[in-house]
């Protein structure tokens, strides 16, 4: 008998009618996605009114630029985080069912392809508007984890993105023959790290925090670009990290590699989301060097 947490019996939908045969759900996952730029949107306008926080006391937006914003943000995120999903993940799968790309309720998000899909979004926004590009992102930082931490906590309600396997006392049994099938003797349970609320802290809750205290209390902002470098360096340092304990996706996943490396020689390797993860870490390191510089 294997010392391990029985996953919370918790319904991935909130709330979930039938109306003409058809059933319509509210999901966790969605509710968390809107929860997560809500939030983001009143850190961002708590930011903007507080002059004093920016560089010569005057702030890249003002609180109505940062609702518009978050319209051209939502788009950003949607389609930015589905195309990296269908790029990044299972490109052959898609080329193979193209009408299957717009599919967004059947699931398939990237994190890295929705950031880049917010990067895209904010520059065109910012060019148009006349705001400060490194101090736009700043905001954008100091408003991101909070979607982080309720996405990454959605994920573990639907099950999803666990970790490899572990004997840890905290090792969760995740519902599913997947996920229980692990090389464990028959009759027996796989219990696996719950990878997702490591990454829930990590990306989230400790990153958000010590952005907003080094923002609010410690003058971050007064330095274009050192808040969006520090939060690029952390995530990235984070996702690269909770990728040695999470399980990679199963279409990297063959007999001859078992860890599921996207890159490898020999037993050594990298996952997809780590190789996606050194990019920005690389940016946020320069970008943390060139505000203190400045």
């Amino acid at each position: 008998m294997i010392a391990a947490l029985d996953f919370p019996q918790i319904s991935p939908n909130l709330v979930s009618i039938s109306l003409f045969g058809t059933e319509f759900a509210l999901r966790w996952y969605a509710l968390a996605y809107i929860a997560g730029l809500l939030i983001g949107w009143r850190l961002a306008v708590a930011a903007v009114r507080r002059p004093a926080l920016w560089p010569r006391e005057t702030p890249p937006m003002r609180p109505e630029q940062v609702e518009e914003l978050l319209t051209w943000i939502i788009f950003g995120v949607i389609l930015g985080g589905r195309l990296g999903f269908v790029l990044f993940y299972q490109p052959g799968y898609y080329l193979a069912h193209p009408m299957q790309v717009f599919a967004v309720w059947q699931g398939g998000m990237a994190f890295h392809g929705g950031l880049l899909g917010v990067v895209l979004a904010a520059t065109l926004y910012a060019r148009r508007q006349g705001a400060p590009l490194l101090s736009t992102a700043d905001m954008l930082a100091l408003a991101a984890p909070p979607g982080l931490l309720l996405g990454r906590i959605a994920n573990f309600i639907n099950a999803e993105l666990w970790g490899r396997p572990t004997d840890l006392p905290w090792g969760v049994i995740f519902p599913g023959e997947l996920a229980q099938s692990c090389g464990q003797p028959i009759g027996e349970l796989c219990a696996r790290h719950p990878s997702q609320l490591y990454e829930a802290a990590l990306e989230g809750l400790i990153l958000g925090a010590l952005l907003l205290y080094l923002a609010f209390r410690r003058g971050l902002l007064r330095h274009p670009g050192l808040a969006t470098g520090i939060f690029a360096a952390g995530y990235g340092l984070a996702r690269f990290t909770v990728e040695f304990l999470r399980q990679p996706d199963s279409q990297f996943v063959t007999p001859e590699n078992p860890l599921g490396l996207a890159w490898h020689i020999g037993g050594y390797g990298l996952t997809m989301g780590q190789i996606l993860s050194l990019p920005m870490i690389a940016l946020g390191l320069y970008l943390v060097m060139r505000a203190r510089r400045t």
